[in-house]
């Protein structure tokens, strides 16, 4: 049997904790919801003699607050931000299994390895003679991450605000300065409907989105592909689901996409919309109702990676250079609410929501260390 050390037996333990979004699960209260997760991690707080509060999101659900004050006045503060809940799995993956070097289950990697290493990072320095005399640490465990992002964007709007803020995500100990925004457009194309008998007297409107959607895939993709960012590429577009007609026998008079645009810093929701209207003009195709169906917004992420906090973070993990993703993340609410974010965490997006979910202990191991080094940095 393989020797677990302290953080992969507090990895093991949260992944057997099941926190699966309700959102997903909604009749599953068994498996579902983050306060499982907080409670554990509140107990081994407070035998450190941490301060736990908490903040609330959403109906029976909250963000974790755990706070480790300095020996001093508080000057400046870190932020230690992973999220608690996960998607949904088969049963088996909430039972954990250590095998060659991996701990496997639904969240190690996405994202309680992260959440782990902070933790275990944060505990580390309860003795007196690590705590920072000037800087507090403030871990926040984050709810719904997987669904709208609410614990990032409630705790973006209120605070407390820091010179940094570590987003827990699996980047393969990567420090992630820039990732793409995402935005959701529905476009609907009108018809008139006739009987499937006589087409000639109807306008089929799958007919007409259908060349609406070769002109986004054909010419609009070229277009992008000429703007690029220096992390994160180009910008992107995908049609990720299509609505139309009744039923065979009748004409369509309506059909609806949705369409996920991948965002590069400097791009807008308006933006976007005079784009995709210029390329369809000029085609003399024509949607109605074009609406933002994401219902929040999620801008690209983009952190100085010459400041202060960041620079000393890249010093800690190691890394001459910060990266780009394309994923959404927490960090991006968090630095909506004016304090700089990066993403950084043990673990293989690859893996994330993956039907066998793993991650590499030693990369965990790793990313304790990295953090730990960083918040011993602190003054």
């Amino acid at each position: 049997m393989t020797k677990l050390s302290t953080v992969a037996k507090l990895l093991r333990d949260l992944v057997a904790l099941p926190s699966v979004n309700p959102v997903f699960l909604p009749n599953e209260p068994e498996l579902t919801g983050e306060e499982r997760v907080a409670s554990y991690l509140t107990d081994l707080a407070r035998k450190q003699g941490l301060e736990i509060s908490r903040q609330n999101v959403l109906p029976g659900r909250k963000n974790l607050f755990v706070r480790l004050k300095p020996r001093g006045k508080v000057k400046r503060r870190i932020i230690l931000a992973p999220h608690l809940d996960v998607v949904p799995a088969e049963d088996k993956q909430f039972v954990p299994r250590v095998k060659n070097g991996r701990l496997h289950g639904r969240g190690a990697c996405d994202t309680k390895g992260s959440v782990a290493a902070f933790f275990h990072a944060l505990l580390a320095l309860t003795k007196d003679k690590y705590r920072p005399s000037e800087t507090e640490i403030l871990f926040v465990g984050l709810v719904d991450e997987e669904y709208g992002q609410s614990g990032s964007r409630v705790f973006g709007q209120r605070g407390p605000k820091a010179e940094l803020a570590i987003a827990g995500e699996p980047t393969l100990l990567q420090v992630v300065t820039a990732h793409k925004g995402n935005l959701w457009l529905r476009l609907e194309t009108r018809g008139k409907a006739a009987h499937g008998a006589t087409p000639h007297l109807g306008k089929s409107a799958i007919h007409e989105m259908a060349r609406v959607t070769e002109a986004l895939l054909t010419e609009y993709v070229d277009q992008l592909k000429k703007r690029t960012h220096p992390l994160l590429g180009h910008p992107s577009i995908n049609i990720g689901t299509i609505k139309g007609g009744s039923q065979t026998n009748v004409v369509p008079e309506s059909c609806s996409i949705d369409v996920d645009r991948r965002t590069l810093p400097g791009e807008t929701e308006k933006s976007v919309y005079q784009e995709i209207n210029r390329i369809l003009a000029k085609r003399k195709l024509k949607v109605v109702n074009p609406q933002e169906c994401r219902g929040v917004p999620c801008p690209p992420l983009e952190t100085d990676p010459e400041l202060p906090a960041v620079r000393q973070f890249m010093k800690a993990a190691k890394r001459r250079k910060s990266i780009g993703v394309d994923y959404f993340t927490d960090a991006s609410p968090i630095a909506m609410g004016r304090t700089p974010a990066i993403v950084f965490g043990p673990g293989d997006i690859a893996q994330a929501h993956s039907a066998d979910e793993w991650i590499d202990l030693n990369q965990l191991e790793q990313a304790t260390a990295i953090v730990l080094r960083f918040l011993q940095d602190q003054p």
